[in-house]
């Protein structure tokens, strides 16, 4: 076996176990975190409050830059960086919730 194929093969296996490097097992004071936090932001709508916001956010600027057909286009690139933005905001909140302890 040469070079080439050997280096090529350490790639694609570490390609294909990167996954499972993040199915770690998590702690019950992650999984309270986790209902705590999903039970303040139904409360509070703010799911639908950051994904709105960013969708309207997008289709103004994109009305702005290129009318009717740029507001759908940025409308939809607002919603995506919104999910995007409610998924990092989620995360910090668990694990801020779980160093509390709550």
């Amino acid at each position: 076996m040469n070079v080439s194929k050997l280096s090529s093969l350490v790639v694609l296996s570490a390609m294909v176990a990167a996954p499972l490097s993040g199915l770690a097992q998590h702690s019950a004071a992650y999984y309270r975190a986790k209902r705590s936090q999903s039970r303040h932001d139904s409360r509070h709508h703010t799911p639908a409050k950051v994904i709105g916001g960013s969708a309207a956010g997008g289709a103004v600027i994109g009305a702005l830059a290129g009318g009717g057909k740029g507001a759908l286009i940025g409308g939809a690139i607002g919603a995506g960086g919104g999910v995007v933005a409610n998924k990092v905001r989620t995360d910090k909140g668990i694990k801020a919730r779980e160093r509390e302890g709550r």
